[in-house]
């Protein structure tokens, strides 16, 4: 359990003022690794999607993967940076099971794309900029599976399982210059980047760009100085966060924490922190490595890159809108007021609404599910809503369902926590769990009976003019039908019945 002290987060911004800087390890999807013809598959069988160059054995010789080199590039365009024309890979030399060559190829002082830029927007509006230092080709490591022990990390585990199907695959790491200025707002800075370079590598085709999957992770530096000071303090990187959730928290625990090891009269430890989505808290990992400690030198089996500005232009004419663009698209096309869009925005649902409505669903229903049930049920559980794994094709079924007359919205709802609950699509658990509505009016003008017979004053208010009565009795028999009853047409057979024209 972590007992380090924390301040306040109030108290912590009265007395210091946060830095930022993130890494962000985009993962491509391209057929094939960065340096061999392994597939870059996710979910396969452990080590199957490995070969000789994936391993290091002697001998063997990387190939760039071409598609790689030009997504890489396309992801600098989109982030306002100027393209090498021309660039080299570097070792980076360390030692880990889940490196097999025991070195990553990298690039170090040649980037392929360099000081970029992205204008982001927060909750209320208010645009804030985030210089980009550089966004560099690599390799990704294996995964470490660590078996025993209470927490999934190598301390106190028994032993550990590793799975080089991972090793090798393509990843553009995006690396910001310091950010000042963020404030109190610092947290929700850090989630609305990450959230605008997720949604970048999504719309250019060049990344899955499933945070659950790793396929863009997080490492969050933070260090804090005291107000007026200009220099920098020391500063710690979370690593490996992924989700957008987590990465405000981990920001935001950080912040706290500094500031109560600097309140104390200590110094910040320069190190790397794992995050605990359970807790919400960061642990110790490691001493934070500079650059001289991985002894980088240029990678001698690889030619270096050659980027023609004709092949850069020709790139530039591919890529799609700019996300500014694309929100301002979809807004006039959904119909969205400007609040309503901006709640979509910052919830980070627009991706999952613009599916559903290309599934077949309308503007209004999708934002209806969206806003109104899945994200409410995100947030009790804590989670992102696209970690909640609902399709849009559900939402346009349960959509349908309803229109059809076949469920009502009460049910609808029923379904939707059976789809979470893992019990089938939304057919299955409406026959499983008998939740058709009763439309047939035998069943329906028996409920009718037995509820005007329990109240028996209110068939005479509904003849005397008050039709507005009526709800009374369409409650009764709701009740007694456990909501399956078809409230529409109850309502015109108590009418009926009672003589009364609406």
């Amino acid at each position: 359990m972590n007992t380090e002290a924390i301040l306040s987060f109030e108290e912590a911004m009265e007395k210091y003022d946060p830095v930022l800087g993130f890494e962000v390890h985009v993962e491509l999807n391209t057929k094939t690794k960065m340096f061999s013809s392994a597939p870059n598959v996710f979910g396969d069988e452990p080590n199957t999607n490995v070969n000789e160059v994936d391993l290091g054995m002697p001998g063997v010789l990387p190939v760039v993967n071409k598609t790689a080199v030009e997504s890489s590039i396309k992801i600098g365009l989109a982030l306002n940076c100027k393209i090498a024309e021309s660039c080299r890979f570097a070792r980076k030399n360390y030692f880990y099971p889940d490196t097999p060559k025991n070195f990553q190829t990298s690039q170090y002082d040649e980037p392929i794309a360099y000081d970029g830029y992205l204008d982001i927007e927060l909750s209320d509006g208010t645009v804030f900029r985030v210089e980009i230092e550089r966004a560099h080709m690599e390799e990704d490591a294996g995964k470490l599976t660590h078996m025993g022990g209470a927490t999934g990390r190598i301390h106190g585990a028994d032993f550990s399982l590793v799975d080089y199907n991972r090793a090798g695959v393509p990843l553009v790491e995006i690396v910001t210059k310091p950010i000042e200025g963020a404030g109190s707002r610092a947290p929700e800075l850090a989630k609305a980047y990450v959230a605008a370079v997720r949604e970048i590598v999504k719309n250019l085709g060049v990344s899955d760009a499933k945070m659950e999957r790793g396929n863009v992770r997080c490492d969050a530096n933070v260090s804090l100085r005291p107000h007026g000071r200009e220099r920098f303090g020391i500063r710690s990187e979370t690593k490996n966060v992924n989700s957008l959730r987590a990465v405000e928290h981990a920001v935001r625990y950080e912040i706290q924490r500094h500031a109560a090891v600097l309140d104390a009269g200590n110094p910040v430890v320069q190190e790397t922190r794992h995050w605990h989505e359970d807790t919400r808290t960061t642990t110790s990992g490691r001493p934070k490595s500079d650059a001289d400690d991985y002894r980088y030198f240029p990678e001698p089996d690889l030619v270096p890159v050659v980027a023609s500005r004709e092949w850069v232009e020709e790139l530039r004419a591919t890529l799609p809108e700019p996300p500014a663009a694309r929100r301002k698209r979809l807004q006039a096309d959904w119909g969205y007021s400007d609040l309503e869009f901006r709640d979509v925005v910052n919830a980070g649902v627009m991706d999952e609404i613009e599916e559903t409505i290309a599934a077949g669903a309308s503007a209004s229903v999708a934002r209806k599910w969206w806003m109104g049930e899945i994200v409410g049920r995100a947030k009790n559980a804590d989670v992102d809503p696209g970690q909640l794994g609902v399709q849009p094709a559900t939402i346009v079924e349960l959509a349908r369902m309803v229109e059809e007359g076949k469920i009502n919205n009460k049910m609808a709802t029923e379904v939707l926590d059976g789809v979470l609950a893992g019990e089938g699509t939304p057919a299955d658990i409406v026959e499983k769990r008998g939740l058709a509505v009763v439309s047939d009016d035998g069943p329906l003008l028996e409920a009718i009976d037995a509820a005007l017979a329990a109240q028996p004053g209110v068939a005479d208010k509904i003849r005397g003019g008050k039709v507005q009565a009526v709800g009374a009795i369409v409650g009764g028999v709701m009740k007694a039908t456990r909501g399956q009853a078809d409230a529409a047409r109850v309502r015109e057979l108590i009418l009926e019945k009672l003589g009364v024209t609406a």
